[in-house]
């Protein structure tokens, strides 16, 4: 009798991710995005294009009632994608937990910070677990999309899906796969990021593999959960730390009179044996400025201590600093004190031409610059409006447009963000100091004297 039990269980299990390959197959698989943000929303609007009906899910009300009428709140997406994604209900939003129950396939992507002891928070991804786990069903597949480090899935994730009594890798899959999103870039969208997958079980495996082959151009399967999060993990590292070195040699340029902009055009005609980093006022974005502490963190728990990935994370991070100091130094030279002056600074996000002010270097230069008693306005085109309610009370005054007066009564201008939209030759012939930290006015050609790049 019990060899019979165990032959019934094994159909079962097999009946259970054949129908779910079989539901991808012929595009009548339900799926749902948890969190609808930088990650999530374009997720879903992929996920629409390739003939999936979508359910997006996000605490935040708001979010899901503007996308019910037809509106964005992210720069790079227009409303006219969301009223697409909206025809025939492809994609409906909601704050209702309670409706996972409908879908096939969950992908979670929600923020993963640091808390303020630089430690990782994985509150959102602990509190999405478990708001579904009440509601899962047999026949899901549940991926965390979110950046972390190697291990979150199994130690973090799985253990709160088990609690629903499902049999993980038999009645539901769980899997792992890290966004790779780059908003604004119009060479490589969702869809032709190659991107990794990785599972723990055989059936998961292919429940991911299957889905996100689907859905993606092309996918790079690994052999599992933690090699995926140290896939993830390692890309962001190897751009903290190559930007680190730029950063580094900046300031040694700097100090030597030296323009690190030309010597890098110069070292990257080498055809081999180099790739081109760019220094700037500090790293912004979810990834790059938190994924060196994460892994640190983890590391710990091996004994082992990631020093040259620490000390990237320090320079990057002592950045706004070093910027702020720049200019007092070039204030002084004109015999002007810090405290007291008028700075404009240009751009909030923290990369051009997106809305995006996550971990923002411009957000902590504008409090430094408070700090030192300096009168500061600020403008960023693509997050006009929105800064306050986004990311709280900032000091300075917001600018909703930029005068040619507010630029010349300015004993400076700070550029932070190098917008396409900035009108460069107009700003410098405004000024009466540009500290350009991006090389944003490298085709600018008159008025080079005011120019300091920082």
């Amino acid at each position: 009798m019990a060899s019979t039990v165990k032959i019934l269980s094994d159909s079962l299990d097999e009946f259970v991710l054949e129908e779910f390959v079989e539901k991808v197959r012929t595009r009548t698989l339900r799926t749902g995005v948890v969190g609808l943000g930088y990650v999530g929303l374009p997720l879903a609007r992929l996920l629409t294009d390739r003939g999936f009906r979508v359910l997006g899910l996000d605490i935040d009300e708001s979010k899901t009632q503007k996308l019910m009428r037809g509106e964005s709140y992210i720069g790079h997406i227009h409303p006219d994608v969301i009223q697409e994604m909206r025809q025939g209900d492809r994609f409906v939003a909601t704050i209702d937990f309670a409706r996972v129950g409908e879908v096939d396939a969950v992908c979670i992507c929600v923020p993963t910070p640091l808390d303020r002891f630089r430690q990782p928070d994985l509150t959102a991804v602990r509190e999405t677990a478990l708001a579904l786990m009440p509601h899962l069903r047999a026949g899901q597949l549940l991926i965390l999309e979110s950046t972390t480090y190697p291990g979150t899935t199994t130690e973090v994730l799985v253990p709160i899906l088990k609690k629903s009594n499902l049999k993980i890798g038999e009645e539901i899959f769980v899997g792992y796969s890290p966004e790779r999103e780059d908003p604004a870039n119009l060479h490589f969208t969702a869809r032709n990021i190659p991107k990794v997958v990785g599972a723990n079980d055989p059936g998961s495996r292919k429940a991911l593999e299957t889905f996100y082959g689907a859905v993606f151009d092309t996918i790079v399967p690994v052999s599992s959960c933690e090699a995926a999060e140290m896939s993830k993990i390692l890309e962001n590292i190897y751009r903290c730390v190559n930007i680190a070195l730029m950063n580094e040699m900046k300031l040694l340029c700097h100090r030597m009179g030296l323009n690190i902009w030309e010597i890098i055009e110069a070292a990257k005609t080498k055809p081999f044996g180099f790739q081109a980093f760019y220094p700037g006022p500090g790293l912004g974005g979810h990834c790059i400025p938190i994924d060196p502490f994460y892994l640190s963190w983890k590391a710990k728990e091996f004994d082992f201590t990631t020093r040259f990935i620490e000390l990237a994370g320090e320079i990057n991070t002592n950045m706004p600093y070093e910027i702020v100091a720049v200019m007092a130094k070039h204030l002084s030279s004109r015999r002007i004190a810090l405290r007291g002056a008028r700075v404009v600074v240009l751009g909030l996000a923290y990369k051009k031409n997106v809305d995006d002010c996550r971990e923002s270097p411009a957000i902590k230069i504008l409090k430094l610059l408070a700090d030192e008693g300096a009168e500061i306005f600020y403008f960023d085109p693509h997050v006009n409006g929105y800064v306050s309610h986004r990311y709280g009370d900032l000091p300075g005054t917001e600018l909703h447009q930029l005068s040619d007066q507010i630029l010349y009564n300015a004993d400076t201008t700070l550029i932070l963000t190098d917008h396409d939209a900035f009108d460069y030759d107009r700003i410098v012939r405004n000024s009466r100091l540009v500290i350009d930290t991006r090389n944003a006015t490298r085709d600018v050609n008159e008025g080079r004297e005011k120019i300091v790049l920082a």
